[in-house]
Protein backbone atom coordinates (compact mmCIF):
# COMPACT_ATOMS: atom_id res chain seq x y z
CA UNK A 1 0.00 0.00 0.00
CA UNK A 2 1.56 3.63 -1.25
CA UNK A 3 0.72 6.36 1.34
CA UNK A 4 -2.08 8.85 -0.80
CA UNK A 5 -2.84 10.71 2.70
CA UNK A 6 -1.39 13.80 4.03
CA UNK A 7 -1.28 14.87 7.62
CA UNK A 8 -4.44 17.14 7.78
CA UNK A 9 -6.54 15.03 6.01
CA UNK A 10 -5.30 11.96 8.23
CA UNK A 11 -6.29 13.79 11.11
CA UNK A 12 -9.38 14.87 10.38
CA UNK A 13 -10.61 11.28 9.35
CA UNK A 14 -9.16 10.01 12.87
CA UNK A 15 -11.18 12.68 14.79
CA UNK A 16 -14.23 12.78 12.98
CA UNK A 17 -14.02 8.68 12.82
CA UNK A 18 -13.23 8.45 16.78
CA UNK A 19 -16.57 10.70 17.37
CA UNK A 20 -18.40 8.37 15.30
CA UNK A 21 -17.52 5.31 16.50
CA UNK A 22 -18.27 6.87 20.00
CA UNK A 23 -21.33 8.12 19.17
CA UNK A 24 -22.74 4.73 17.39
CA UNK A 25 -20.82 2.63 20.93
CA UNK A 26 -22.43 5.05 23.61
CA UNK A 27 -25.51 6.70 22.49
CA UNK A 28 -27.39 5.82 19.81
CA UNK A 29 -29.27 2.36 19.39
CA UNK A 30 -30.71 0.31 16.61
CA UNK A 31 -29.39 -0.01 13.11
CA UNK A 32 -28.17 3.70 12.88
CA UNK A 33 -25.37 2.40 16.08
CA UNK A 34 -23.87 -0.08 13.26
CA UNK A 35 -23.95 2.28 10.77
CA UNK A 36 -21.83 4.43 12.58
CA UNK A 37 -19.59 2.15 14.16
CA UNK A 38 -18.60 0.93 11.09
CA UNK A 39 -18.09 4.33 8.98
CA UNK A 40 -16.04 5.13 12.13
CA UNK A 41 -13.91 2.00 12.38
CA UNK A 42 -13.27 2.46 8.74
CA UNK A 43 -12.32 6.47 9.00
CA UNK A 44 -10.07 5.57 12.03
CA UNK A 45 -8.36 2.88 10.01
CA UNK A 46 -7.78 4.74 6.85
CA UNK A 47 -6.22 7.47 9.05
CA UNK A 48 -3.99 4.84 10.85
CA UNK A 49 -3.12 3.35 8.29
CA UNK A 50 -2.54 6.32 5.79
CA UNK A 51 -4.27 4.93 2.86
CA UNK A 52 -7.63 5.20 1.38
CA UNK A 53 -9.10 2.70 -1.16
CA UNK A 54 -11.17 5.25 -2.50
CA UNK A 55 -8.80 7.60 -3.34
CA UNK A 56 -6.99 5.06 -5.05
CA UNK A 57 -9.74 4.05 -7.32
CA UNK A 58 -10.08 7.73 -8.09
CA UNK A 59 -6.53 8.70 -8.21
CA UNK A 60 -6.38 10.76 -5.86
CA UNK A 61 -3.72 11.57 -3.20
CA UNK A 62 -3.01 14.23 -0.54
CA UNK A 63 0.06 12.94 0.08
CA UNK A 64 2.13 15.62 -0.47
CA UNK A 65 6.31 14.24 -1.02
CA UNK A 66 9.28 16.53 1.17
CA UNK A 67 11.81 17.03 -1.36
Amino acid sequence: MKRNMGNIDSWIRLIIGAILFGLGVFSVVGWAKWVLVVVGAILVLTSLFNYCPLYSLLKISTYKKKE
